[in-house]
């Protein structure tokens, strides 16, 4: 949200699923897309089906990748590289949109100064691809008419994932693959209602709608709304909040750790790099509490348990990667005590003083439109008359938009941002000669709160695994199905072993569903300095045979 935001005005997917099927060129970087959105992979595959070209970016030969016209197989964490080199072969062929740059865009010319200084001999060896499939990639994308990048957790889970975001852009301002149909810079959303959760405020610096908390007047707009004074200063970030060790013996103890945290439907034992540190912050705090629908490995944790109502057990929206906002009805009662959870944190802001009584989720959602222009016209009214609504959807009477940026930026015009390459946090090194790749597996979700209660999905994918290369077991005597331990600088995990192509020599990929095998206790805590992901696509790990 942080690099599109900067170069677009807006952080979220320009364009919308359908149109996939009528792209002509669809750049698909970062994402497993037929295992993690497989719907989306169906609109691509029927688009190469009618004669679109593919090309994937990716360290790993992915199912999605094995169907592309073009794999362009990197070194982890080497996009942006990539990126410069496939527009320097643009600029040095001319294939850039003149007119689009000209009218639509600004600080172009800072950007052309840094392509001209891209050496081609050096990308292609930090990125590990050579220099005549980068011009292939870089010809086949700018020739098309209609040409859409899609991009996952790939691009945006390193320490300069914004600036990875901001260079996908770049590329498609310089081709002028924006701002119409079957176009676009498609951010593909990790997890379900993520883009909802953000469009609320579930950022540190802005209150719903991307109102900027620092803005007076919109401070004053909810003031009056909500008949309470608001912060001037934005709140914590993930790290900030679950690394915040206390009282837990570490050197780097932050001065001000939190004391009380409330988690909701979040699962950050599993979920969140260096699980030691976690768990080190969270048994520190005074008091912890939990809000889910079932007893994950962090409401262990909690001193208070609150359970919540799925889905399924209530009314209300939910907003999908292309900004469409859909009506959920309830279809059954929650079980036991669990409630919906708007009535929870009702009933909490009451008791500490805040009376809020909300009479129904559609009233809330008449909150939301008086408050957030981008949600000014959809209530829960129009929402059961239709298949959703996309944001900006400003009044009653508008039809909601399909694709943003259609007659200008958000912002006014798109911005160039000239990046450079960045380094790994973690490289890898004699005793630690790997790198591991954390991702998710078809059958199982997330931290597997949900998925892993399936006897179903288990019976599919019953063990936690990592995948090598086989030329990498080779080297170090190993076989398929056996026992092996991976250890990082933060700790070790066991697996059984997988032989693969999938991922090249010299690196491993593994997901982070089991509890058993905890995953992110490997991964490290080194994090974007704009949007404080952590990198989870690659760490330093090295592989030995489990005797336990």
């Amino acid at each position: 949200m942080a690099g599109l935001a900067t170069t677009f005005g807006s952080g979220a997917m320009t364009n919308t699923i359908n149109e996939l099927d009528q792209s002509q060129v669809i750049l698909v970087a970062g994402s497993n897309t037929t295992r993690t959105h497989p719907q989306v992979a169906r609109r691509i595959y029927n688009a190469v089906d009618r004669g679109a070209k593919l090309i994937v970016i990716d360290p790993r030969k992915t199912k999605i990748a094995r169907h592309a016209h073009i794999h362009l197989q990197i070194n982890p964490g080497t996009d942006i590289a990539l990126l410069n080199g496939m527009m320097r072969c643009i600029l040095d062929e001319n294939l850039i949109d003149d007119l689009f740059i000209e009218m639509r865009t600004e600080n172009y010319l800072a950007l052309r100064d840094m392509l001209l200084a891209v050496d081609l001999d050096k990308i292609e060896k930090i990125t590990g691809v050579s220099r005549s499939t980068i011009a292939r990639a870089a010809r086949t994308y700018a020739h098309a008419r209609r040409a859409a990048i899609c991009y996952c957790l790939g691009v945006t889970q390193h320490i300069c994932g914004t600036a990875n975001v901001e260079s996908y852009a770049n590329l498609a301002m310089l081709t002028g693959h924006v701002e119409q149909e079957f176009t676009g810079v498609d951010p593909l959303r990790g997890q379900y209602n993520v883009q909802g959760a953000c469009d609320m405020g579930a950022l540190p610096a802005v209150l719903p709608g991307y109102q900027s908390v620092f803005d007076p007047d919109i401070r004053k707009k909810f003031a009056r709304a909500w008949g309470c004074q608001l912060p001037e200063n934005q709140g914590r970030t993930l790290l900030d909040m679950t690394h915040g060790a206390r009282n837990a013996g570490l050197a780097d103890e932050r001065p001000d750790p939190l004391k009380v945290m409330y988690i909701m439907g979040e699962n950050p034992m599993l979920s969140d790099p260096t699980l030691g540190r976690v768990k080190a912050t969270l048994e520190g705090l005074d008091f912890l509490v939990v809000s889910d629908i079932f007893l994950s490995e962090t409401a262990e944790l909690a001193d208070v348990v609150l359970p919540a109502a799925c889905f399924a057990e209530k009314t209300g929206t939910v907003t999908n990667s292309e900004r469409r906002v859909q009506y959920s009805k309830k279809a059954v009662n929650p079980p036991g005590e669990a409630r919906p959870d708007r009535l929870i944190i009702q009933e909490l802001a009451t008791l500490m003083g805040y009376p809020m009584a909300y009479g129904s989720a559609a009233e809330i959602m008449e909150e939301i439109c008086l408050l957030t222009p981008v949600y000014g016209g959809i209530y829960h009214d129009r929402l059961q008359r239709s298949w959703g609504l996309q944001w900006p959807c400003p009044d009653r009477e508008h039809p909601g938009t399909p694709f943003l940026h259609k007659y200008s930026f958000t912002r006014g015009k798109g911005h160039f941002t000239p990046q450079h390459h960045v380094d790994v946090a973690e490289p890898v090194t004699d005793d630690y000669p790997l790198a591991l790749i954390t991702g998710r597996s078809y059958h199982h979700y997330h931290t597997g709160t949900m998925s892993r209660k399936s006897a179903l999905l288990n019976r599919e994918h019953p063990r936690p695994r990592v995948n090598m290369n086989p030329q990498d077991a080779e080297k170090l005597g190993l076989a398929e199905g056996m026992r092996v331990r991976v250890s990082s600088r933060r700790g070790s995990v066991p697996y059984i072993l997988h032989l693969t192509d999938e991922v090249p020599p010299g690196e491993l990929s593994s997901d982070f569903h089991f509890r058993e095998a905890p995953t992110n206790m490997l991964t490290i805590g080194a994090s974007d300095p704009i949007a404080h992901c952590p990198e989870y696509k690659c760490c330093a790990v090295k592989v030995e045979v489990d005797h336990v």
